[in-house]
């Protein structure tokens, strides 16, 4: 992946290059952006252009025995770890490095802006819950510790960083803090608010900005009015109806289902921020005496059993949990505690 081959990002794109002409490279650096506006092709380029003989005007040759290995990924010394799940070729002791292959063709297919929906699809494993393991952060330290074949950088890039297990992301942070020289983690990451800030606070971070934010928007706003009819039959509880929204709701796959249910976190949230301190919130229903009315009900009486009832759901859907049963659950849990405002 050469830099010009990456559509716009301009800015990003000569503050990297800058960092390797000026000899300053870190060991541990992060993109920080969608993968579909070109974060882990801004990865892929750089570590590109960090190994190539012949680099000028900015970016690598592209012709070079390194630019040739990095283009086609094949390159010895770079490595990968991605979330990942058992399949039905792979379910016991795995990590990544299990699926390389797979990853390897995702990527070069969809030029390294495939999401990771579309990695799960890729995997067939739409309906589980990808992660990184501790597994996955020991053969990090392993492969890093190791001699590079060709006498250069050791790298390795960690795509989706956010979806480490605390597990994992603890058995790294020694690496971060006291790396083999000559290394370099790469993470790429598109929500850091995810990662302990003891991984935060050792990376160099670049931003990239563009359509990933359009898109966020756009899932927002097919979330809110998802949350909004379930919101309205809490109240009522008429179990065919409320049977009915849950099934929707269930229909989603597991990672959907989880950031419905982070989403869902976040507005109640801003519900209670917006009668504690006055913060404005804005639910989305597109009915001004719902959006009014709704955030009087997230109160400092049931604010932490709200918290409760989706933190427990959340773990639910990541334990692979029966999603009809843990949303039905769920929306008891919340009618109760909304009623106790």
């Amino acid at each position: 992946m050469q830099f010009k081959d990456i559509e716009g990002q301009q800015d990003v794109k000569k503050r990297l290059a800058e960092i390797i002409d000026s000899g300053r490279v870190s060991h541990a650096q992060m993109v920080l952006g969608a993968t579909a506006d070109g974060a882990l092709q801004l990865a892929l380029a750089y570590l590109q252009y960090l190994c190539c003989e012949n680099r000028h005007d900015g970016d690598s040759c592209g012709e070079c025995p390194s630019c040739k290995k990095m283009a086609s990924l094949m390159h010895p010394d770079l490595h990968f770890v991605f979330p990942n799940a058992a399949t039905a070729k792979v379910d016991k002791n795995f990590w990544s490095g299990d699926f390389m292959p797979e990853f390897r063709e995702f990527l070069l297919q969809r030029n390294a802006r495939g999401t990771l929906d579309e990695w799960y699809a890729h995997l067939g494993i739409e309906n589980k819950q990808g992660m990184i393991r501790e597994s996955d952060a020991a053969h990090i330290v392993s492969d890093l510790a190791l001699k590079s074949y060709e006498g250069g950088w050791k790298m390795m890039v960690v795509w989706m960083a956010e979806k480490m297990n605390p597990a994992a992301a603890n058995k790294l942070l020694k690496t971060l803090e006291e790396p083999t020289p000559g290394t370099i983690i790469m993470m790429v990451c598109e929500s850091d608010e995810r990662l302990l800030p003891t991984i935060r606070s050792r990376v160099q971070t670049i931003t990239v900005r563009g359509e990933g934010a359009k898109a966020k928007n756009e899932t927002d706003a097919a979330f809110a009015e998802l949350l909004v009819a379930w919101l309205r039959l809490l109240f009522k509880l008429k179990m065919k109806e409320l049977s009915a929204q849950v099934d929707k709701m269930a229909a989603l796959n597991r990672e959907q289902q989880k950031q419905f249910l982070g989403y869902t976190l976040g507005v109640m949230r801003d519900c209670f921020l917006h009668g504690a301190a006055g913060l404005p919130v804005d639910i989305g229903s597109g009915d001004q005496k719902f959006d009014t009315m709704f955030p009087t009900m997230v109160t400092v009486n049931n604010v932490e059993m709200i918290e409760q009832a989706l933190d427990e759901a959340i773990m639910a859907v990541e334990r692979n949990a029966n999603a009809k049963i843990a949303l039905m659950q769920l929306s008891f849990s919340m009618s109760r505690a909304l009623k106790k405002r």
